[in-house]
């Protein structure tokens, strides 16, 4: 039937994520794009408008749904040291295989795109704020549980996870060795309490 759209708009956003993730907005063609949704560059502008409404979708979608998923455990209201702990580890454990090389998207933008695109910032702005309050959510419970030293700044400490979870994000892209990356969650975490259950290597 002429007018019924051959593609699903949400499959080709998902295609998108993967492609930028790999290999970032500047370095990826609209070429490529069109190569990897499997879709014609008319129809890809007239869904998306642009590389630029691609992207922003991507984002959008990667928030909502990665994110969302990764989040969960810091996000949830029982939340504590052990969520803000396997959030560390659940990355370096993540380089040791098919993240390496490709990191975290909304990270990626941080890096390459926040500081020129209002767009990509909007997205990034929302994350970096969003990361920050889970953790001060996790931190405020991990403190009344006894697991922080007593008069911890929560709000320094959430800052600070927050830039040291994105640094292990941006090494992850950069394939550093797994190695150094469990040690930077170790110490990174070091201010938690003992750890119930197994020891994280």
């Amino acid at each position: 039937m002429s007018g019924v759209k051959q593609y699903d708009r949400t499959e080709l956003i998902d295609l998108a994520i993967e492609l930028f993730r790999r290999q970032g907005f500047n370095g990826t063609s609209t070429a490529e794009l069109v190569a990897e949704l499997g879709v014609n560059r008319k129809s890809m502008y007239s869904e998306f408008g642009s590389k630029q409404g691609l992207f922003e979708a991507a984002l959008e979608r990667y928030s909502e749904e990665h994110l969302s998923r990764v989040l969960a455990p810091i996000e949830a209201p029982d939340a504590g040291a052990d969520a803000i702990r396997d959030a560390f580890y659940g990355y370096a454990e993540a380089s040791e295989g098919w993240a390496s090389g490709r990191g975290c998207l909304m990270c990626n933008t941080a890096v390459e795109r926040a500081a020129l695109d209002p767009g990509s910032k909007r997205y990034v702005t929302a994350y970096l704020e969003r990361l920050t309050s889970a953790f001060r959510h996790a931190l405020g419970n991990a403190a009344r549980s006894g697991d922080l030293e007593p008069g911890a700044d929560l709000d320094e400490l959430a800052a600070f996870l927050t830039m040291a979870l994105i640094g292990v994000a941006a090494c992850m892209r950069a394939e550093a060795p797994p190695e150094q990356l469990h040690a930077a969650c170790r110490v990174a975490t070091s201010m938690l309490g003992a750890r119930s259950g197994a020891t994280a290597r």
